[in-house]
């Protein structure tokens, strides 16, 4: 009767809505914040993506290669220097031109971002505006992925920003809200019409977008109607009948099903990103623990155990239903960030071994500690942390699963109030160094580490990471990546689990283009 129910007012809320060219679509989870330079989480960046734009893109085709975007052209001009040509003729969605200014302020806009956004911008250099539709950029050190790097800046425009009161990006983590929260004005392919949070968000075409002409519109959607359902049933109910067009992250029990349906196309691919658990390893008493007067996971045989009383295989085939796959490398994409494939092999599964480990790192009773994890970010994430809780209880370790929407999560995290969590950590760049300096690299003040969730560290992989990050021979980095790559793996710095699968479900009737960064470019979807 619930469900019934909530089907008639799911119903009922598209009811209004009829034209062929309304693309309705739904995931698990809401936006965070529509400030661009505020939150870097997947799903909130594309979101924002919608209205907003990077100076270059990445291809269509490959997904590998850099085209031209709010840029038409760059050039290296020296070791630490590089120069970007601007697209003229751009115009923000009140009809004021983008210039050069619009991208110095963004790009300094981002480096006082409270997340990885500083860090980022920090690596492309300080801006400066050479005449209105020319910027140069000078890197602190020379930087071998600079298109990477500044692939993650999204251009905002000065004067909005200041008439509205939002020169700095607001902070996310402590709650902060600003005209910029539910608020946004880009130059890209849809302009926002609303923001209902936790209800719907609405875009419109851009008609005046600069793509259009350039060819890069293919699809034929005019209007975006996103609804967050937080009940996966729902979701794919509503897909089925034809309330929806399509869901982004179906359950894998779902994907099994329908994948002989005749109303219904799967589209599946690798995800770049690495699933992982972390742990407090700076304080010296957990925030969540029954141990007092110090911290367990300071030693690294009790990590270690942890480690090895995970049966990965049964995680995949359990819990993953066969969507995922099982990584010993603490890296997005191992294998396109030149890792040897005889480095990708996890600690053996031996929870005997591991009950050993436990004892002699001085707890033969075991401890207790909660374990955090989100429930509508990543594939099955409260799935994944109820079984591994599960495997730690046989080598007695008395684990309580906290789980949350990520909308609570992400803060929680990022202001340490955890001892123990699962997070991912992945997007379109597969360089060892994006997930190297703000995850893996201690916090420094200035954007590294700042996702660093446990606050762990090892000096001699910070000085690692230092050097390669400006290391332009690519040889003797890789030879650091390769090292970096093995000592988080011998330290247990975090415990890797694998890199998702995600597929995607749509009425037959939708073409999408599927990617691995797990964002739907919605000016390529057609709807027939």
């Amino acid at each position: 009767m619930i469900f019934r129910t909530l089907a008639i007012c799911f119903v009922l809320a598209f009811s209004s809505i009829s034209d062929a060219k309304n693309f309705r679509w739904s995931t698990q989870g809401d936006a965070a914040t529509l400030d661009p330079h505020s939150q870097n989480e997947t799903f909130n960046n594309g979101v924002n993506g919608l209205v907003y734009e990077y100076l270059i893109n990445r291809d269509r085709q490959t997904f590998s290669k850099f085209v031209p975007g709010l840029a038409t052209s760059w050039t290296n001009t020296g070791p630490l220097t590089w120069v970007f040509k601007l697209r003229q003729g751009v115009k923000f969605h009140d009809g004021t031109p983008f210039t050069a200014d619009d991208v110095v302020f963004s790009f300094n806009r981002a480096r006082e971002s409270t997340v990885t956004f500083r860090l980022y911008s920090t690596q492309s250099g300080i801006p400066k505006k050479i005449d209105d539709y020319t910027v140069e950029f000078t890197t602190a050190v020379p930087n071998p992925v600079m298109l990477d790097t500044v692939n993650n800046i999204m251009i905002m425009s000065k004067a909005w920003c200041e008439k509205n009161g939002v020169v700095k990006p607001l902070d996310y983590v402590k709650k902060e809200e600003s005209f910029a929260t539910r608020n946004a004005m880009g130059t890209g392919p849809y302009r926002l019409v609303t923001w209902e949070q936790g209800v719907k968000i609405l875009h419109k075409k851009n008609p005046d977008w600069w793509g259009i002409k350039a060819g890069e519109y293919t699809g034929n959607i005019e209007t975006i109607d996103y609804r967050p359902i937080s009940n996966g049933a729902t979701r794919m109910a509503a897909l089925k009948t034809g309330e929806l067009d399509f869901v982004l992250d179906p359950s894998v029990q779902d994907v099994l099903r329908l994948r002989n349906d005749p109303d219904i196309k799967i589209w599946e691919g690798q995800e770049q990103r690495l699933i992982y658990l972390g742990t407090d390893q700076a304080r010296d008493e957990l925030l969540y623990s029954d141990v007092k007067g110090k911290n367990p996971f300071k030693d690294k045989r009790v990590r270690l155990a942890m480690y090895q009383a995970i049966d990965i295989e049964a995680l995949k085939t359990s819990v993953m239903r066969g969507l995922s796959i099982p990584t010993g490398i603490a890296l997005p994409a191992g294998a396109a960030a030149g890792v040897p494939a005889e480095m990708d092999r996890r600690h053996p599964f031996d929870p005997v071994k591991a009950k050993k480990l436990i004892a002699e790192a001085g707890y033969p009773n075991g401890f207790g500690f909660t374990l955090h994890c989100p429930n509508d970010r990543y594939v099955n994430d409260e799935k994944i942390c109820v079984a591994i809780a599960a495997m730690w209880a046989r080598i007695g370790l008395n684990v309580r699963v906290e789980t949350m929407t990520k909308a609570n999560f992400f803060p929680k995290v990022q202001k340490r109030d955890t001892s123990a969590f699962l997070a991912g950590w992945g997007g379109g760049a597969t360089d060892a160094i994006f997930i190297l300096k703000p995850v893996m690299h201690s916090r420094d003040g200035k954007g590294a580490g700042d996702s660093n969730y446990g606050d762990a560290k090892i000096e001699e992989l910070d000085t690692l990471v230092d050097k390669l990050e400006g290391e332009m021979n690519l040889k003797e980095r890789q030879i650091m990546i390769n090292r970096a790559t093995k000592l988080i793996h011998d330290e247990v710095h975090v415990i890797p689990l694998h890199r998702q699968m995600i597929p995607w479900a749509s009425r037959k009737n939708v073409t999408v283009l599927h990617r691995p960064n797990n964002l739907l470019d919605l000016h390529w979807v057609v709807i027939k």
